[in-house]
């Protein structure tokens, strides 16, 4: 039952980044920006190639690395939901799920992915550079992952010593 709840997470968190992406699509012009405070702003950009328009000029190449990257990461997640325990192991699975499927979906269905949220920056290129909550959730779900595979698989073990002790 409680792996239900990821699974029902990542939807959640998909339906969500779907749902702000058709926003920027119905309510804004390519280029144009909205103000959300005084560094972080709202535009509509197209990305026809991976992170930081990487090989933008392959975008067939780049649906299918997409669904092969979303398709391997979702395997994963279904390995790391089998056991119990875990639960921030699981809670990244299921962040990086909902993100790969979320920019995915909108590689095969648009053609492009829609990124709207840009950070203000002394830097230009750092102020040029746009995401979307797919992109935060990958990010997280795999610092999340990374920092529960470091810091939990000591514990796992010694749990699993202690069991089979009292089992003898």
């Amino acid at each position: 039952m409680k792996r239900l709840w990821f699974l029902g997470g990542s939807t959640v968190l998909f339906a969500a980044d779907q749902l702000m992406k058709t926003y920027v699509e119905q309510n804004m012009d390519k280029g144009e920006e909205k103000n959300l405070t005084d560094r972080i702003v709202l535009r509509r950009v197209h990305n026809k190639g991976m992170c930081l328009n990487l090989l933008d000029g392959e975008p067939g190449l780049v649906k299918y690395l997409s669904l092969f990257s979303a398709a391997v990461l979702t395997v994963i997640y279904a390995i790391v939901l089998a056991p119990a325990g875990g639960f921030w192991k699981k809670k990244g699975f299921a962040l990086m799920a909902a993100g790969a499927w979320s920019n995915t979906f909108d590689r095969w269905t648009r053609g492009h992915v829609v990124d709207y949220v840009g950070f203000r920056s002394k830097n230009n290129k750092v102020s040029s550079i746009t995401y979307n909550l797919g992109d935060f959730f990958l990010a997280a779900g795999g610092a999340a992952a990374l920092a529960a595979s470091l810091f939990s698989s000591g514990k796992t073990e010694r749990k699993q010593k202690i069991q089979n002790k009292d089992m003898q």
